[in-house]
């Protein structure tokens, strides 16, 4: 964003997203989707991966790989963590939040991997747990196109 931009919630939200979805190489390796519903203040988020062979953690019984379960509860959860900080800063704080956003980051993340990892498409959603003033904790969870729960995660993310 250049100087004197007018920051609002959603312009400050469509930046985070592109932010992790255009300059996040791995995330880009993966084929992660970002998926962005409602606008402003009532935004949702989730992500969406399709089965690739190339994400096979076990070739026995092709299911997706642990360490690709845990970036996407990762991946999410510090999302969420940032984008429900943008919605409880009133908009004239936005270009300070914008400064701190370098320094946003995990601090701590726990998964816990219910079933094996099948289907041909995964969603993860986050939700927040607790909202300080330096750090979040949020609940991630990872379910399949069946809806079956694969995974879900407690992480914790520094906000700068």
């Amino acid at each position: 964003m250049s100087a004197g931009t007018i920051l609002t919630h959603d312009v400050m939200i469509s930046h985070v997203v592109g932010l992790f979805r255009d300059t996040m190489p791995f995330n880009q390796l993966l084929g992660i989707e970002f998926i962005t519903e409602g606008e402003a203040l009532e935004t949702t988020i989730s992500l969406r991966l399709n089965w690739q062979a190339k994400l096979t953690g076990n070739p026995m019984q092709k299911i997706l790989h642990g360490g690709v379960t845990a970036t996407m509860l990762d991946t999410i959860g510090g999302l969420v963590a940032i984008v429900e900080t943008i919605k409880q800063t009133p908009e004239a704080d936005l270009e300070a939040l914008q400064v701190r956003l370098p320094t946003m980051g995990t601090v701590d993340m726990r998964v816990d991997y219910l079933r094996p990892g099948r289907g041909e498409q995964f969603i993860a959603t986050a939700s927040i747990i607790r909202k300080g003033s330096k750090l979040v904790v949020c609940r991630m969870e990872l379910h399949n196109d069946n809806g079956d729960h694969i995974a879900f995660g407690t992480g914790t993310y520094m906000l700068g």
